[in-house]
């Protein structure tokens, strides 16, 4: 059965000010719906911890909480699923290992990283980018832009291949027009949000681009 995946994923992300739990009660309060847990700076009693933490705001407020990598995590906590960065993951091992109950999505940078996800048939969404340049994720993935998108979804379309797509990295408020008429599902947001010193509006402001 198809899962639900939402048109706005929010991403949090260490900072030196706000907790992954704070950044989350603030994205919920105003309006969000899908919160993607990203954290690679605690082992995993502290993980754990604050999952919890975070969870908890998501049950309050009736959010999705998928989890950034790790899956091995997801049979101690209240997680719906987990989103892997690894472009060559073992999708169908990791499937195995958090059942059909949970969603998974997966990143990609092409139509051939694309092609690869689909095929495993295991892949609820996948997350592609960087649409712009990030400094959330630094890595060496060309920057895509809208014609790159148009192309993605075009060839997605020639090769029936029907999987929501989310476009991530480097996204502000000014872009989600003009993304939306790509073709692609929904967006995903981080640094345009928690780096601005109001999240909240930052938030607002994403929120009325896009409909759930």
């Amino acid at each position: 059965m198809r899962k639900y995946i939402s048109r706005f994923h929010y991403l949090t992300q260490d900072l030196p000010h706000r907790s992954h739990a704070e950044q989350t009660q603030i994205a919920c309060e105003a309006g969000a719906n899908w919160i993607q847990y990203r954290c690679f700076s605690k082992d995993d009693e502290e993980l754990i911890n604050e999952i919890h933490q975070v969870a908890s705001i998501c049950d309050d407020w009736g959010a999705t909480l998928i989890l950034t990598d790790h899956y091995h995590l997801l049979h101690l906590v209240d997680a719906q699923g987990v989103h892997l960065e690894n472009i060559e993951a073992d999708f169908k091992m990791i499937r195995e290992r958090i059942t059909d109950e949970k969603t998974l999505g997966a990143s990609a940078n092409s139509i051939d990283d694309i092609y690869r996800i689909s095929t495993s048939g295991v892949v609820d969404y996948i997350g592609c980018g960087p649409y712009a340049f990030t400094k959330t994720k630094p890595n060496d993935y060309p920057v895509l832009g809208f014609e790159a998108y148009r192309s993605i979804i075009s060839k997605m379309n020639d090769q029936q291949i029907d999987i929501p797509l989310i476009a991530v990295g480097g996204i502000k408020p000014m872009d989600v027009d003009d993304l939306l008429t790509t073709g692609i599902q929904g967006i995903a947001v981080s640094a345009a949000i928690n780096a601005e010193e109001d999240p909240y509006s930052a938030f607002k402001e994403f929120y009325k681009k896009i409909s759930l």
